[in-house]
């Protein structure tokens, strides 16, 4: 049995808690930092938004690039991903007749985005579509570029997809659509802390990902990066304060996104805690860690349905998806949770209906154990 480290979070201790895709859990030490920032604004609320924030969010963003492979200057922050894309969608100047190629394999919210921004601009959303058992990276790639046409200006895909826990290959993706003179939109929000991350080096033009999933940050922390010569172009969703660099001495790019009126950015400030709890507990090899237990029960689950699997090994991280074969999803999900205290997605994707587990700091290999004898009684 691997070891785990649920004393340190705040999670239910009775409650398995495989569901770390969806919801991340802070650490009680990460939860501390927060509030003790919510306690300086507070004691001095003028002070703290017209002073102190801009430095404040400085420093963080600079343990964030450090962390994610690029200057802490050409990422702001944002609440979510969602949020991040919508404000550079609604910023590309598409024409009439242009297309935005994504897969359907698209963040549910993303793709509601993307259509109606399309939709608004007299644009087209194309998507294509990727089969569920993929064998190769060169079979993903030939399919996904079979749907660029000369219309095609905007590449948007998952880094990791969030419905079918796939790594797409987006090095090759970012490259060929250079080529191509394509915009390249990376959505990571699963990335950051479950894989490691250099944005510098993968170059894509925009990637947005959270840091309150595999980072373990509060809840509402997630990025935007933007290419340098890009930066001026994206507009933030409400124009406020630092619209004309008014705010400080940095960039028009942060002047403009980093105010959005008055909201509480001391979830932003908490990143470098949540760095910090992962370094000193030896992030980089747990995850290996993570990745063999979330393998290892894939292939237990693949025995006992006779299934093939949905993509190779070396396609997954810390987090997979099995095709169930049950007809009431929502019906098995709570009786994993009110039989067995397992709190576990089911998802309902096209005509799959998958179980999604995530294996983080704080699960073990008992709690796949676990999981895997629910699955095989409640199907019996």
């Amino acid at each position: 049995m691997t070891s785990n480290l649920k004393n340190q979070f705040i999670l239910d201790p009775n409650l398995i808690f495989l569901n770390h895709g969806s919801f991340g859990a802070c650490p009680k030490s990460v939860m501390e930092n927060l509030r003790s920032w919510q306690n300086r604004m507070e004691k001095e609320p003028v002070q703290f938004f017209e002073s102190d924030i801009f430095k404040l969010l400085e420093s963080s963003r600079k343990a964030l690039g450090n962390f994610v492979g690029c200057e802490g200057d050409d990422l702001v922050f944002y609440p979510n991903p969602t949020h991040a894309v919508n404000a550079v969608a609604r910023s590309l100047n598409l024409k009439i007749g242009d297309e935005v190629l994504g897969t359907n394999h698209i963040y549910g919210a993303l793709d509601y985005t993307w259509k109606q921004v399309c939709k608004n601009m007299g644009a087209k959303f194309i998507k294509a579509e990727l089969p569920l058992l993929i064998k190769s990276k060169a079979e993903f790639l030939d399919l996904f570029f079979s749907y660029v046409s000369d219309k095609t200006r905007v590449i948007f895909i998952s880094h990791i997809t969030s419905m079918t826990a796939m790594i797409f290959p987006v090095e090759d993706i970012i490259q060929s659509a250079k080529e191509k003179d394509i915009l390249t939109i990376i959505d990571g929000a699963h990335v950051p802390g479950h894989l490691p991350l250099n944005i510098t080096e993968l170059d894509p033009d925009i990637y947005t990902g959270a840091c309150h999933k595999w980072m373990c940050a509060p809840k509402g922390t997630s990025f935007l990066y933007v290419r340098k010569n890009m930066q001026n172009d994206i507009m933030p969703p409400v124009i406020s304060w630092g619209w004309e660099g008014e705010l400080s001495k940095t960039s028009l790019f942060l002047n403009r996104h980093e105010w959005q009126g008055t909201r509480d950015m001391t979830p932003f400030l908490v990143v470098p805690e949540a760095i910090k709890f992962l370094n000193e507990n030896n992030w980089q090899e747990r995850s290996k860690l993570n990745r063999k237990l979330v393998i290892s029960a894939r292939n237990q689950f693949l025995e006992f349905f006779n299934v093939e699997p949905i993509c190779p090994d070396d396609w997954l991280g810390q987090m997979a998806t099995i095709e169930l074969p049950i007809e009431n999803p929502l019906e098995f999900k709570q009786s994993l949770l009110e039989k067995y205290n397992i709190q576990i997605p089911i998802i309902s994707w096209e005509n799959f209906t998958g179980l999604r587990y995530s294996v983080h700091f704080y699960n073990s290999e008992d709690d796949l154990n676990k999981l895997i004898a629910a699955v095989k009684e409640l199907l019996h």
